[in-house]
């Protein structure tokens, strides 16, 4: 008898793995023990509303009511970040046993500016030179930039990027450089060999020339150094051009099918992108740029794959790509997901992170969280998106309106065919989008100032998925703002894109739950209402330190057990909530500095974020979109690095919290001066508690009030104004409160 055996084939190397984390389960458990506390607190609320004997007395507990209610609600949003976080890893190793570096699929990347003095151009220079110089294939990379400002400045930055970037890849490769963003390069301790000076003499003398252009604002002969580009800026920058009227500017500066380094090798694509602007036409802000990227670059490379970067966000881990491709070639785990989402990181955050600029929760935590759901939300940077999640549903496509536009299409042409760039002038017309489904079916959503929460929102109730990656190497690092003003303008345009969301058609308590179920759908009205705090924060912020200033008690008092109640509901909130951000590579000053900073945006960039999107909707001009600064001054800087809050101009946001500042100061003396006097603490405790977390949280506003002499200061008037209002608030409140009995 003969044997035959059966040949097996060995199963593909993993490329990702998943695993749930084990906290899941005490979260799951806690959320059920203070869900029960809630409702007590809730039983109390209205047992006092009941039994109040004034107005006064019903409007006081009406108040905490509210506020509490509210507070319950924003925590029950943030469960369904708890219920299943994990954790995933990547096996980049394997990438290459099952995909040959020739089959790899062509990037286009897309960074964004919008303003040369606020975002320096050659910081951006920096962003596009990191993410050319992956560990890819030069020849299916292609970046393009897209400048929302039309500045010819930022035109000779990147003329002048083209020509570096053909030693710096070169010279990335031959020595296996892992930083490739130049100016983080030759910040750390690299090696002084002759080479590496010769290539750093360069880049200053292109750095030099670049800064001397922007801060002249206008570019001389002598830093022209061909006729070409003599040309292109004349052909496009004539005396009619202005920022806000213009036409389209598309100029390719390399061409990977022609241009090569400077040992022979291909360059990647790179392109610079103004779309057209008219004053009588929709901008739609940084979504509309990125619409006008993806019709352009469909006209000449159409990449299957995408990435989104800010223009400050440069590549941190060459190796980047590769890592997202461990999922893109491999469907087995999530089927319809549609983009890869990498956290932004920052670099240079002082020991204290004082601005909470890493934003902990929104760009690490949560996404874990979301990622054991459905996938997590789009943060507008570090994102690799398949091009096809742009035209409809994974079963629903939407087609669009001429061919050349499909994400399946196939480009056969040079880039810089004159076929090629008529298309492309014409699909980033500033008319392009009438009467089609760009911003509404198609392409990143138009409706809301966060475009990326928005679009990532919305491509997940059309039945996208999504991936969170979180690699041990930062995979992209980008700049912070130093000062309190710049925090606080950011958060208000988000509160007001968020708003809008919040508060339209699309809600995600509505069409969310509806479209993605309950939990994904309380995870992006968790975002969606952020600004709602501004109430609750607002109210225990001054009510309980007025009311202490008139001796009327307004909580339970020591010995009661509803006083147990609420001290476990503040001890459990607060310490779960360290336990979180520890738990996330966070530190317990850190920590400080991002609860604080929770106060902060709720008492000033909240309030005029929501003030700003009601006004919007009763038809008032807004401001609309405000690019931050990226702009570094030397003095601010160094404050910064110390650790020192930076105010230095007057803002209405400074206003409101000086106020509660001084107040709280005042009602925390004043309620121990009351204590010596009655000679007992168990009536006023829980007042002169909340009275003295504001004051610990407000020490940074007391020096810049009372003690500092540098630039960045309160500045004198607001101190003056906001001590005013302290008085007029207890004049007030005494005329009201005494009524009470």
């Amino acid at each position: 008898m003969k044997m035959t055996t059966t040949a097996t084939t060995a199963p593909p190397p993993p490329l990702h793995s998943l695993r749930p984390l084990r906290r899941r389960h005490f979260n799951r458990l806690f959320a059920v023990v203070y869900a029960l506390a809630l409702l007590s607190l809730f039983y109390q609320h209205i047992l006092t509303l009941i039994y109040s004997k004034t107005l006064i007395s019903l409007l006081i507990s009406l108040s905490l009511f509210i506020s509490d209610v509210l507070l319950a609600y924003m925590w029950s949003t943030t469960q369904a970040f708890r219920m299943n976080p994990v954790h995933r890893r990547v096996f980049q190793e394997n990438l290459h046993k099952t995909l040959d570096r020739k089959d790899f699929p062509a990037m286009d990347i897309f960074i964004c500016t919008a303003d040369p003095y606020k975002e320096p151009p050659f910081n951006v220079v920096n962003t596009a030179l990191s993410v050319m110089a992956y560990d890819y294939p030069t020849e299916k990379l292609s970046v393009y930039v897209s400048d929302d400002g039309g500045s010819e400045l930022t035109m000779f930055a990147f003329m002048e990027a083209a020509k570096f970037g053909k030693l710096w890849l070169p010279f990335c490769k031959e020595n296996n450089v892992i930083e490739r963003c130049p100016d983080a390069y030759f910040s750390s301790n690299y090696a002084l060999k002759a080479k590496t000076l010769e290539i750093k003499m360069m880049y200053e003398s292109m750095k030099i020339k670049v800064e001397n252009v922007v801060e002249r604002g206008k570019i001389s002969d002598e830093y022209i150094s061909s006729e070409e580009e003599r040309q292109i800026l004349s052909q496009y920058w004539t005396n009619d051009f202005t920022r806000q009227n213009h036409p389209s500017v598309i100029q390719v500066l390399l061409n990977s099918s022609k241009d090569v380094d400077s040992e022979g090798e291909s360059m990647p694509n790179l392109v610079y992108v103004s779309r057209e602007k008219s004053k009588t036409s929709p901008h739609h802000f940084k979504a509309g740029a990125l619409n006008a990227l993806l019709r352009v670059s469909a006209s000449m490379t159409n990449a299957p794959i995408v990435l989104t970067l800010d223009c400050d966000m440069y590549s941190n881990d060459p190796l980047t790509p590769q890592r997202a491709l461990c999922y893109f070639t491999d469907k087995s785990s999530r089927p319809n997901y549609g983009y890869i989402q990498f956290p932004q990181r920052f670099h240079g955050l002082n020991k204290a992170d004082i601005y909470a600029s890493e934003h902990k929760r929104l760009f690490l935590a949560n996404p874990v969280g979301m990622d054991g759901l459905n996938g997590t939300s789009y943060v507008g940077t570090g994102c690799f998106f398949r091009r096809r999640v742009f035209f409809g549903g994974p079963s629903l496509f939407v087609q669009p309106e001429i061919p050349e536009l499909d994400p399946n299409q196939i480009v056969g042409k040079l880039i810089d065919g004159q076929d090629v760039l008529r298309l492309t002038r014409h699909v980033a017309g500033c008319n392009y989008e009438n009467q089609t489904n760009w911003g509404s079916k198609m392409g990143f959503r138009y409706g809301s100032l966060v475009e990326d929460y928005y679009t990532g929102y919305r491509l997940q109730c059309e039945g996208w998925e999504s991936i969170f990656y979180d690699p041990i190497r930062p995979a992209f690092l980008g700049d912070v703002p130093i000062s309190l003003n710049d925090v606080l303008s950011q958060t208000k345009r988000w509160s007001v894109g968020l708003l809008e969301v919040g508060f339209s058609k699309y809600s995600p308590l509505t069409f969310g739950i509806r479209a993605m179920g309950i939990l994904m759908g309380q995870s992006y009205a968790h975002y969606a209402f952020w600004p709602i705090w501004w109430f609750p924060v607002t109210i225990y912020a001054f009510l309980p330190s007025l009311a202490l200033l008139n001796a009327i008690p307004i909580f339970p008092k020591v010995y009661e057990p509803c006083f147990l109640l609420y001290m476990f509901l503040i001890l459990g909130a607060y310490g779960q909530d360290c336990l979180d951000f520890i738990l996330t590579q966070g530190t317990f000053q850190r920590w400080w500095s991002d609860q604080r900073m929770w106060l902060i945006r709720s008492l000033s960039a909240f309030i005029f974020g929501s003030i700003e999107y009601i006004t919007k909707c009763l038809g008032i001009a807004t401001h609309g979109f405000n690019v931050t600064s990226k702009v570094m001054d030397d003095e601010q800087s160094k404050r910064y690095d110390q650790g020192i809050f930076e105010f230095g101009v007057s803002s209405p946001m400074f206003v409101l919290l000086a106020t509660a500042a001084i107040l709280n100061l005042v009602a925390f003396v004043s309620g121990f001066v009351l204590i010596l006097k009655e000679r007992s603490l168990d009536n006023f405790f829980m007042q002169i508690l909340i009275a003295g977390f504001g004051v610990l949280n407000s020490l940074p506003f007391y020096g810049a009030m009372f003690l500092r002499s540098d630039k960045g200061r309160m500045p004198t008037n607001t101190t003056i104004t906001s001590t005013l209002l302290v008085g007029v608030l207890y004049g007030v409140a005494s005329l009201i409160l005494k009524t009470r009995s």
